[in-house]
Order: C-alpha cells, then sequence, then structure tokens
C-alpha cells in the first residue's frame, strides 16, 4: 500500500477547487473502493463551490442532494452554481456537478446569517470515549478473511487515511449473517488540525458523512456490505441540517440507524453530536441497497 506523507492536506487540496468562471469551479476525485466518484467527496465539493459564492458572514445551515449518475473517478468534475436567491438572512444555491457532458449529482444548499434564537435539543446518546476504541489501522486487518479480495483491507485504510473513524460496536463485515438492531455508531474526526473557516468543518463533515450512514440497513439483514461483496448498491440522496458550530477536527459522535428498507432502498438517519453534548447535524440518507442476484 502506497501512503501519502499527509493524507489530510491531500484531502484538502481535493476540496480546494480551481475557479474557471464567476461561478464555474472544476474539482478532481480519488480512487475508492468502486468504480466510481465516492459520492462524499462530490457533495463535499459542491458545497465548497456553492460557498464560495456567499458572504463570508453566512454559515451553511442545510443541504439536499440527488446522485444522479456514478462519477468518473478519471475524469475532472465541473460545478455550476446558480444565485437563486441573496435575502436579508438567508442565501440559498443550487450546483451542478457536471462530467462527459452529463450531469451527476444536484445539491441546493441555504445559508444563513448568525440569528439568536430559541434552543433546544435531543440529548447526546451514551457512547464510550473514543480514545478507548481502536483506529482503523488496528481495527481492519482483524477482519481481512471477510472481504471480496486481499487488497480491501489496505484500500480501506488508505481511502480513510485522512479521517480518523472508530466504531463504538463491530461494524457490519464483522458479523456477515447475523441481524442485528440497525443501529451503528462510530467517533470521527479528521486526522490534523484545520484552518479556523467554518465552511472548511462542514465540508469536511459532509464528506464523512457517506461513510457509514447506511451501516444500519446492514446490519438489521447481517449484510456485510459492498467490500464483502453481499450487498450492491450507491446513495440516492442526502440531506443535512446543520444546527450549531462545530470542528470537524475534534471528536463527532455519528448516531445512525436505519428505520426502513424496501422497493431495493435502505433509509438511513444519523444525529451528529460534538464530544461536549451539543447537538451539531442530523443527516438523512436513502441509498440502493440489492442483494446481488446469483
Amino acid at each position: 500500500m502506497t501512503e501519502s506523507p499527509d493524507p489530510l492536506l491531500d484531502l484538502l487540496h481535493l476540496l480546494d477547487l480551481e475557479q474557471i468562471e464567476r461561478d464555474i469551479f472544476r474539482g478532481m476525485s480519488r480512487s475508492s473502493l468502486v468504480p466510481r466518484v465516492f459520492g462524499g467527496q462530490v457533495a463535499a465539493q459542491a458545497l465548497v463551490a456553492a460557498g464560495r459564492t456567499v458572504l463570508a458572514d453566512r454559515a451553511a445551515h442545510s443541504l439536499h442532494a440527488y446522485f444522479l449518475r456514478a462519477g468518473d473517478p478519471g475524469a475532472p468534475i465541473v460545478y455550476t452554481v446558480d444565485r437563486i436567491r441573496d435575502g436579508r438572512s438567508f442565501t440559498t444555491r443550487r450546483v451542478v456537478a457536471v462530467q462527459h457532458g452529463q450531469p451527476i449529482f444536484h445539491l441546493s444548499a441555504s445559508f444563513q446569517s448568525h440569528e439568536e434564537g430559541m434552543e433546544h435539543q435531543a440529548p447526546m446518546p451514551a457512547a464510550p470515549d473514543p480514545e478507548t476504541l481502536p483506529t482503523a489501522a488496528e481495527m481492519l486487518p482483524r477482519y481481512a478473511d471477510r472481504f471480496s479480495s486481499p487488497g480491501v483491507v489496505d484500500r480501506l485504510i488508505e481511502a480513510r487515511a485522512a479521517v480518523d473513524l472508530r466504531y463504538v460496536d463491530t461494524p457490519p463485515f464483522a458479523t456477515v449473517g447475523e441481524a442485528r438492531e440497525p443501529r451503528s455508531q462510530v467517533w470521527f474526526r479528521t486526522n490534523g488540525k484545520l484552518a479556523d473557516d467554518p465552511l472548511l468543518h462542514v465540508c469536511l463533515a459532509t464528506y464523512v458523512s457517506d461513510m457509514t450512514l447506511l451501516d444500519s440497513v446492514l446490519l438489521a439483514h447481517g449484510r456485510g456490505g459492498w467490500a464483502v461483496g453481499d450487498v450492491v448498491g450507491a446513495s440516492l440522496d442526502h440531506a443535512m441540517w446543520f444546527h450549531r458550530p462545530f470542528r470537524a477536527d475534534e471528536w463527532l459522535l455519528y448516531d445512525q440507524e436505519s428505520p426502513s428498507a424496501s422497493g431495493g432502498r435502505g433509509l438511513g438517519q444519523a444525529r451528529i453530536h460534538t464530544a461536549d453534548g451539543r447537538l451539531a447535524i442530523t443527516v438523512i440518507q436513502e441509498g440502493v441497497v440489492r442483494v446481488p442476484r446469483g
């Protein structure tokens, strides 16, 4: 396995889009476990493009996105931003990602200037201290025999090298054939400090949010996942609400569950809390989750 000397810097370069016109940006891709662009990358890059056209005092508070076609990791992605609305408090942007002349992804994002208001939140669920949990490099080799090919462990570790992601319970690929409660928790943070740029932290959380959200769907059916080869699938749509400020370089608890699977689709929903208990983000995603045909 060939590792970058600084995987986080590589990821930050990936999110630092080239501006080629006033509202047109270009991004590159990195390889992933499947022969298509990782959905979290496209969502994060699209949010970067939207945020680059918004006043700095307006923070992202929500995004709604659809994955339309599989992205080609060998070709650049062009992001075109439509300035839908610039109001007194809210700004709305629409972004279309295009490859080979076809749209592959569509995102709508809303930004808001700071405002005081009513406050309440759901309590943070119980979870162990992340520092007591194994890292990906420590945990994944234990399950090397569960994956579809010998190189999957190295590729998984490399794909997540920029992010310290730690499972609270055993992941789906560790208990193939054993149906469990459709709930999963992970702690995550970037493997290194980030600049004090709120948009950057939101975009990094968006990137990570697509890594494990459908795990809870797999758990309900005793399936191991894409790397095991007992399901095929892809993200269909993705929505996030950013409730309170947070830092993606500090521990965040990603508490995920699946309320439903039907029609070849599975739904995942989650809350992301800061280590001190503040509800930072709500996430909902639906994906195609199919059993391979024999």
